[in-house]
């Protein structure tokens, strides 16, 4: 068991506990996940180094093991007094054997254990599989390691794939010169294992309600104002971002206050701005903004066990925003450890300034949003692709399917969208209809 640092005070220590390969996996999955300190150890469930699986759960707060056998001769022989969960066999990591599979020729029959048979009937229904001969072992679901080799041993034919939820059975029907495959599972059954472990932990539990202050500062405002061309100007470009601001403090469910024309003050809880900001990773605000005004912002997040000390943490880290130039993010934890900086730019953005000004207004006046318009583009610059679903859109746009069928009825009120024909699945469902738009056709400067 490595310890590389001491945990602060504010992290959560977390035991993560498996085999080598899927340590690896569960260490860098673990990076986007900055509450937590892992320990871990290398356990292939072997019986003399339980005494180190026990010592491994008094020193932290949750454990997580990468595979559910693992977890199984665990819990046979250890009592833990902290949440314990593990990284179950999913529908994901199928889909990736299957994929394995065919690279040898494509099976005629598949033998599977550690997954059900709707999990796997569905999987092949979905890749389009009709008519494959599958069977699930149906035997404890603690099965030996003996006991599934024999299963898929005893349906081996000449174009059966044993498909195994152990590593040890894959490697063992190998040797026999059987064809077979691993279900491994995949980073995203390790983020949701991750997220679900994260949630079970007191000091989770205890921090979603803690209070988050922040420190949003317009970078160079004084300045952009004294070139505008009049007070009124000024006036409106103020309530535009107070408006803006309001909007994304709404989302937080937070409140705002404004300390003057260029800096504002919001209060929100931690949960709420985790999940908001996708594990403290971006702020779409500072997007939005730097495509509807072009100007940026530097904020300050701070975290504290009372108001007051989240309100210190929080000028800290705006402090350090502005030091390192503006434009960016930092958070100031209760330990004064800092997170970021966070993104804050577009990465798919378009400069709208090499567009028509007429265009830019026409789109305005249908509720296209600059920071929509600029997806759009960017997308369309970069692929060269004019035609769209409602579902390829939303994708583009970063928004539901459902606000997208009612952007493209403004859109095609407007004359900027066009239906060019529909698109017919495998399924009977209704045909998607195929949207071009036509208003980037012979529009973009090049």
């Amino acid at each position: 068991m490595e310890i590389k640092r001491p945990p602060s005070r504010d992290e959560i220590v977390i035991g993560l506990i498996g085999p080598e390969e899927l340590l690896d996996k569960a260490e860098e999955t673990i990076k986007a996940f900055p509450s937590f300190h892992p320990l871990s150890l290398k356990w292939e469930g072997e019986p003399h180094r339980l005494p180190d699986v026990q010592r491994l759960g008094e020193q932290a707060e949750v454990l997580l093991f990468t595979d559910p056998d693992t977890f199984r001769l665990a819990k046979q022989s250890v009592t833990f007094r902290i949440p314990a969960h593990y990284v179950p066999l999913t529908g994901t990591g199928l889909y990736r054997a299957l994929y394995l599979a065919g690279h040898t020729g494509s099976p005629g029959k598949l033998t599977v254990d550690g997954l059900t048979e709707p999990v796997v009937a569905k999987a092949l229904r979905e890749l389009g599989v009709n008519g494959m001969d599958v069977v699930c072992y149906g035997g404890q679901i603690d099965g030996s390691l003996q006991e599934l080799i024999d299963f898929h041993r005893a349906g081996a034919s000449g174009d059966t794939v044993a498909l195994t939820g152990m590593k040890a059975v894959a490697e063992a029907l190998a040797k026999e010169g059987l064809r077979s495959e691993w279900i491994a599972p995949t980073e995203h059954d390790m983020t949701i294992s991750l997220q679900r472990a994260l949630l079970s932990t007191e000091t989770r539990r205890s921090k979603e309600g803690q209070i988050v202050i922040g420190f949003i500062n317009i970078d160079g405002f004084e300045r952009l104002a004294a070139r505008s061309g009049s007070e009124h100007e000024v006036q409106r470009m103020k309530l535009d971002l107070h408006r803006m601001v309001l909007d994304y403090v709404e989302h937080l469910d937070g409140y705002l206050n404004t300390l003057g024309g260029d800096e504002f003050l919001f209060m929100t809880t931690r949960g709420i701005f985790e999940r908001e900001t996708g594990g403290y990773k971006s702020i779409p605000l500072a997007k939005d903004l730097s495509l509807m005004h072009d100007l940026t912002l530097s904020i300050g997040i701070g975290f504290g066990r009372s108001a007051n000390e989240a309100g210190t943490h929080a000028r800290l880290a705006l402090r350090r925003s502005k030091d390192a130039g503006g434009n960016i993010t930092f958070i100031v934890r209760e330990d004064r450890s800092v997170i970021g900086p966070l993104e804050m730019t577009e990465p798919n953005r378009f400069d709208l300034s090499l567009l028509d000004a007429e265009l830019i207004k026409e789109a305005g006046r249908a509720g296209m949003t600059p920071a929509y318009l600029s997806r759009l583009v960017a997308y369309v610059t970069r692929f060269g692709k004019l035609d769209y679903t409602a579902q390829e859109l939303a994708g583009v746009l970063d928004v539901t399917v459902r606000s997208t069928h009612r952007f493209l009825l403004a859109w095609q009120d407007a004359g900027l969208v066009d239906v060019i024909g529909e698109e017919r699945g495998v399924s009977k469902g209704r045909p998607k209809q195929i949207f071009r738009l036509a208003f980037l056709q012979e529009r973009i400067r090049s």
